[in-house]
């Protein structure tokens, strides 16, 4: 799972440094033919990455932090309306990049929060990762059980 996670961000930087490499269009250059809209494939609900700030629901945010939030997400937003139109990435890379920066979204606003903010957040995180573990040991059915060999003392 680490590797997918880690190939996953690679993928994601990759398609950073892609994006910011390529050189806008002269106007010499003609327009390519009408895009095709490719729909993003849709992430399984057991994989779905939480929404960005669920775990921050419940807290009481200054102005400060509000206004520092907003503009966060209006920034990873933007982004994000980037990669949805870029048809030069596949839906697997579009899909990394998403992910990509609604982590960094969440991250960018976990700093925002004072160190009690960020305690109470991650006891959250905590919560979720353990209710998580909790069904997915209960979605597992039980090994049978070999049977035991006899002794063998003749």
């Amino acid at each position: 799972m680490k590797r997918t996670q880690f190939a996953k961000q690679l993928a994601a930087a990759a398609g950073l440094l892609l994006v910011s490499a390529i050189p806008d269009r002269t106007c010499g250059q003609s327009l390519p033919p009408a895009p095709v809209e490719t729909p993003l494939k849709t992430i399984p609900s057991a994989k779905r990455a939480p929404d960005p700030l669920d775990d921050f629901a419940g807290l009481s945010f200054t102005d400060d932090q509000k206004v520092k939030i907003q503009q966060i997400r209006r920034d990873i937003a933007s982004r994000m309306n980037a990669v949805v139109r870029d048809n030069k990435l596949s839906p697997d890379q579009k899909e990394a990049m998403l992910e990509g920066f609604q982590r960094m979204e969440r991250t960018q606003v976990y700093q925002v929060l004072t160190p009690e903010q960020q305690s109470e957040v991650r006891k959250k995180i905590l919560a979720r990762r353990k209710a998580a573990k909790e069904e997915k040991e209960k979605q597992q059915s039980p090994r049978p059980q070999p049977f035991p060999q006899p002794p063998s003392g003749r």
